[in-house]
């Protein structure tokens, strides 16, 4: 009975707002600003190029952020049940927990759209993936300091190592498995 009162309540809102739940969506998407310092990834060589299979790296890059973005949520839910009676508790353990699974999915979009453009993918097309009107929305230095460390490439010299550069190595290591010489 909730469900049929939740979906008419929703449709009664779309008829009034013209929008429905996936344009409403896409109308956040657009206004939200670009990264800060966004840019756009630089072309790979034609030579090292290699659209025809998705790197294992990737996969295992998706599979470990989409498993600490999913921890984060569960935390904020556990927070949203456990501290309704303190407010003050309420709101700052689920923020935590939301914006900190927010961080991870715009880390790792930004990778995977860096890795995209790096491949040479379409703008217009990248900008249709990434619901976007921009398609270096995502793309930070963080996030390519991540690629970086995924694809093997080496952190920039006379620099101490980023953070999320030693991170996409760690995960790369475990993504990869040693091939028998």
């Amino acid at each position: 009975m909730a469900s049929h009162a939740r979906k008419n309540a929703a449709r009664q809102q779309q008829e009034l707002s013209g929008l429905n739940r996936r344009a409403a969506l896409q109308d956040i998407r657009n206004t939200l600003p670009p990264a800060p310092q966004a840019r756009n990834a630089a072309r790979l060589p034609s030579s090292q190029v290699d659209s025809a299979v998705v790197p294992a790296e990737l996969i295992a890059l998706v599979q470990d952020f989409s498993r600490w973005g999913r921890r984060h949520l569960d935390e904020a839910v556990r927070a949203a049940h456990r501290n309704v009676d303190q407010p003050g508790e309420w709101h700052r353990l689920v923020l935590y927990g939301l914006t900190d699974a927010l961080a991870y999915n715009f880390l790792v979009v930004g990778a995977i759209a860096g890795y995209l453009q790096e491949q040479g993918i379409d703008a217009d097309l990248l900008c249709r993936h990434l619901q976007s009107p921009n398609p270096d929305r995502y793309v930070t230095q963080k996030a390519l300091d991540l690629l970086a460390g995924l694809m093997g490439r080496p952190a920039t010299e006379g620099q101490p190592e980023p953070t999320w550069h030693f991170v996409g190595q760690q995960i790369a290591q475990h993504a990869v498995e040693p091939s028998a010489e």
